[in-house]
């Protein structure tokens, strides 16, 4: 059907959406090109650096992803305040949102640093222990400023002013890919430091990232961003916003836990069936992490979307933002499905040699994976999108229980019965990870039909959104 034959409503809506979420998605593929470029470099290095390389980018960027999951109940807040044109209740969300960034951190540091001390009961090898400490001693420096850019990023999303994300992250990776090719492999007279280079490069480009847009907003405070006053007296706590954040946040932050946590612990699992499993692992999922950063940019739109509207408190413009993005995460997972299936020996190819006989064990096993991944790709992308609509009303705390049943009660132990109980090996493994994700699917849709059905009535009529 052709755009024109829309409604002019929900013609606007997908335009909306597309505006935003097209450059949140570009900014999310712009970010996931550096693990892209990353997983290229470690392959070089030789298999146990691909994966260890894996295991320790994993780890750290569960750690990150988990902050920035507590932190972006900032986007719901204020989409909420921006729909309802209170402005300074935006600032003052914006505010808590980069104290509780530090909070997060105190634990997190120590954490990192010691993870290393876990390895050897999860049956890892030692060299590929000593060079996860190694990448985690250092990448954790980049810790705070990915949850500060988080942070900023959930406000200038919920305001609709999404481009600056997008050039932040493209030139902050930009400079990740080169400094990783200089301190990786000892260029322009820097001595080779091999997955240390990768870690330090790796921090630096946050910092880049949480300096730039601190800088963009700063720039703009007293003329796009005046309204909000976003660090009007930023030292001040203001406890009950504060726990609000954490009220919403939390269970956010579980969530991204717990489905972090299940590719984790898919990844632990792996490793204990032999290195060559663990680094074809590495390679299939780092082809599926570039992908998926189209579904989470189209997320973090439809919070924002959903969130603005749900703010004017009209449950019309709610369910229209809902469903655009559903189509729109739908055609473009349905797309990658049939290139992973048809495509998974060429995809491979991109990080290693296929037809060097050192190499055939670990083809073999991400070809498997990759197709595997293909079958999955559109209920990954739906559990995705679908939950982000339930931030954008600021249901947390049941997807949190579904959560905890689909990935852990179902992903986990599936996968784990299926590698370890029958033949499949890894290719298991990942059959029940992606069962996990699709219950995830179907509880996030039937919670969000209980929502629409208990949504009051009658429903104001259709207005366009603030812009």
């Amino acid at each position: 059907m052709k755009l024109a034959a829309f409604s002019p409503a929900l013609k606007a809506e997908v335009l909306e959406f597309l505006t935003l979420g097209l450059h949140l998605a570009s900014a999310q593929d712009a970010q996931a090109m550096t693990g892209f470029v990353d997983t290229l470099m470690m392959g070089r290095m030789g298999q146990t650096s691909l994966a260890a390389g894996g295991l320790a980018v994993m780890v750290f960027m569960a750690c990150v992803m988990t902050g920035i999951g507590i932190v972006s109940s900032v986007t719901s807040l204020a989409a909420e305040a921006y729909g309802a044109n209170r402005p300074r209740r935006v600032g003052e969300v914006t505010r808590q949102g980069l104290w509780l960034a530090v909070l997060i951190t105190v634990p997190v540091w120590p954490l990192l640093a010691n993870f290393s001390q876990v390895m050897p009961a999860l049956g890892q090898d030692p060299e590929v222990i000593a060079l996860t400490h190694t990448y985690l001693t250092i990448a954790r420096w980049g810790f705070l400023p990915a949850l500060w850019f988080g942070v900023l990023r959930c406000t200038v999303t919920a305001l609709s002013q999404a481009r600056p994300i997008l050039f932040i992250m493209v030139g902050a990776n930009l400079f990740n890919v080169v400094g990783n090719y200089v301190l990786a492999f000892g260029k322009l007279g820097v001595p080779a430091m091999g997955l240390a280079g990768l870690a330090i490069a790796s921090a630096l480009s946050h910092l880049l990232m949480g300096a730039g847009l601190m800088g963009y907003v700063v720039y703009h405070r007293r003329g796009l961003f005046r309204p909000y006053q976003l660090f009007d007296r930023w030292y001040r706590w203001q406890p009950q916003t504060l726990r609000r954040l954490l009220s919403l946040g939390l269970p956010i932050g579980v969530v991204t836990i717990l489905e972090n946590g299940l590719f984790t612990v898919m990844t632990l699992m792996v490793g204990a069936l032999g290195t060559a499993v663990l680094a074809a692992q590495q390679l299939a999922l780092q082809t599926i992490v570039v992908v998926f950063m189209v579904p989470l940019g189209l997320s973090y739109a439809a919070t924002a979307r959903v969130g603005q509207w749900y703010g004017r408190g009209d449950w019309v413009g709610v369910k229209r933002a809902a469903a655009v993005g559903m189509a729109l995460t739908i055609a473009v997972m349905t797309v990658s499905g049939v290139l992973f299936v048809l495509f998974p020996t060429v995809l491979i190819g991109l990080y290693l040699n296929v037809d060097d006989p050192a190499n055939q064990q670990v083809v073999v096993i991400g070809v498997a994976m990759l197709t595997v991944a293909g079958f999955g790709q559109v209920v990954d992308g739906v559990q995705r999108t679908a939950n982000g609509v339930l931030q954008g009303l600021q249901d947390t705390r049941v997807p949190m229980l579904i959560s905890s049943f689909a990935f852990w009660g179902v992903g986990i132990v599936s996968g784990y019965g299926l590698g370890f109980h029958t033949r499949l090996g890894g290719v298991g493994i990942w059959i029940g990870a992606y069962l996990g994700l699709a219950t995830a699917a179907i509880g996030y849709l039937w919670r969000f039909l209980l929502l629409l059905k208990a949504a009051p009535s009658p429903v104001p009529p259709p207005q366009p959104c603030l812009k």
